[in-house]
This record gives structure tokens, C-alpha cells and sequence, in this order.
């Protein structure tokens, strides 16, 4: 049957954290030209710091459970500024950022030989955490808070707050790099998943100056990691199908809902779920 997925849930997290480290934002920001431009953003008045300040920390996806991108810095060892771009809205970010802060800060101990178990004070560098959404912002807040989101709003011995970036009418990078993918939603939308929505993405942000730089030097690149991202897009809905037929099965078994209620509640298809319970059917 075409829909079984083929992969382990363990299998296709592994094969999304292998691949989308090679993402357009993680590349686009691997250049410590670009990182520097980013760096600006957030810290306008910062005039002294220069690229040579900025080390990456990035934790290679080990949280990825989603198409995500992440980025990690350390700055002259007193920021670390973590930056992820979604395009799934999810307060879930708050919870991966907390895992991901005490995975980051093990390294940096790890790495500068310091003793936690001293009775001297561990120099910690200052964390900044920022989610760039590439959705349509609507009411969207400024800024979310664990505290708030999960405690409703009650006092709680830990606490984190993301501070949410979305489209403006700036032409820093980080701004391009969101309209950049807008532009590819809208081209996908048209020509669907095809080679040539991002052909026409490309052209189209180059037109329009957006990434110009980049995507000229790269173009090649890019276009690979997005037919990658495809591949991944495939792999995660695989997953997604392969829950969806344990579902099925368990309704099936129950005998309760017909084929077609099954359909309509897993979205699978219906001529699968007939094949499927015909299979199951067989071996009771």
C-alpha cells in the first residue's frame, strides 16, 4: 500500500536532523558577513563589534522535531543569542528554548573549563532569545512568556521569554529573509511543489532586492536545499500518515465507525482505509 510510511519515528527525525542543517536560513547566516548584519539588528548600538566577535553555537538541530531552523551566538562571551525561524505558530518554542539554553550553557562550561562545583561565581554569558515567524502576524504578541503561557500567568521558579520578530517594512536581512519566504509560499500555492516555484522565487526576490547578494552567488545552492526541503517536508508527512494509520487501525478493531467516518477523522484516504481493513480483516 503506497501509504504505509516506510520509516521508524526515530528514523525520520534522524534523516530531518541530518538535513536541515543545510536550510537557506542556516546557510544564509553561516556567513559571518550576514551573521554580523543580524547581530546589528538587534543591537543597533553595538558600533565596536565586528565579526570577529561572533563565534557560532549552533546546537546541530538536536531538538528538530519540525521543519525549524536554528541559530546559536556567543558574542564577545557576554550574549548568547539564540534566533529560531517557524512558520507554524507554537508556544512549544518556549519549552525547546529551555532545553536547548541548558544544552548550549553545558557546552560553553564544558568548553571554558569552569567548575560549577567551586565556590566561585561561573561567568555567564546573558541570553537572548528571539523567534522570527514567517506567518502572518495578525494579533500575534511582541513578545511570549513561559510563565504566562503555561502557568497562567502564576509566579514559577523558572521562566523564559522569546522576543517574536515578524515581516516589516525594514530592509534589514532578517526582514528579507522572511519575505523571502513568503514569496516562496505564495509560488509554491501556484506551481506547486515543483523546481519551478523556486526558480520563480529567486527571480522574483532578486527583482525586488531582497537577498539579492546571496541569492546570486548561491543560486544553485539554494535551489538544492529547497528540493531538499521538500524531501523533508515528504519525510515529516510520512511520519504524520504512519500515526494516522495506527489510529486507523485501533477504529477498525473497535468496529464502531465506518470506513468513510475513519477517512473523514485520520484525513487518510478512503480507498486506503478499505485496503487496510481488508488486511486487517485477514489476520483476525
Amino acid at each position: 500500500m503506497s501509504e504505509q510510511n516506510i520509516f521508524t519515528e526515530n528514523d525520520e527525525r534522524e534523516i530531518v536532523k541530518r538535513t536541515i542543517k543545510d536550510s537557506v536560513f542556516s546557510d544564509l547566516f553561516g556567513n559571518k558577513g550576514n551573521l554580523l548584519q543580524l547581530y546589528k539588528r538587534f543591537h543597533p548600538e553595538d558600533t565596536a563589534v565586528s565579526e570577529e566577535d561572533l563565534k557560532d553555537i549552533t546546537i546541530e538541530n538536536v531538538l528538530v522535531d519540525d521543519i525549524y531552523n536554528d541559530l546559536g551566538v556567543l558574542v564577545k562571551d557576554n550574549f548568547m543569542i539564540f534566533v529560531e525561524a517557524q512558520s507554524t505558530w507554537s508556544y512549544n518554542i518556549l519549552i525547546r528554548v529551555i532545553l536547548y539554553l541548558s544544552k548550549t550553557y553545558k557546552e560553553y562550561f564544558d568548553r571554558q573549563n569552569i567548575d560549577l562545583y567551586t565556590s566561585a561565581k561561573a561567568k555567564m554569558p546573558k541570553p537572548e532569545i528571539y523567534v522570527v515567524y514567517t506567518g502572518n502576524r495578525k494579533d500575534r504578541p511582541e513578545t511570549i512568556n513561559l510563565t504566562e503561557h503555561f502557568f497562567d500567568g502564576n509566579k514559577a521558579d523558572i521562566d523564559v521569554t522569546a522576543h517574536m520578530i515578524y515581516e516589516s517594512d525594514g530592509s534589514d536581512i532578517l526582514n528579507q529573509y522572511i519575505i523571502f519566504t513568503k514569496v516562496f509560499d505564495e509560488q509554491r500555492n501556484l506551481f506547486g511543489r515543483t523546481k519551478d516555484a523556486i526558480l520563480e522565487t529567486i527571480k522574483i526576490c532578486k527583482d525586488r532586492n531582497i537577498l539579492r547578494d546571496y541569492l546570486t552567488d548561491k543560486e544553485q545552492e539554494v535551489i538544492n536545499m529547497m528540493m531538499d526541503l521538500y524531501d523533508q517536508e515528504y519525510i515529516m508527512r510520512s511520519r504524520d500518515n504512519g500515526k494516522a494509520r495506527e489510529q486507523a487501525i485501533e477504529m477498525i478493531k473497535d468496529g464502531i465507525l465506518t470506513d468513510e467516518k475513519i477517512a473523514q477523522y485520520t484525513k487518510l484516504r478512503l480507498d486506503f482505509i478499505k485496503d487496510l481493513r481488508k488486511e486487517i480483516m485477514q489476520t483476525i
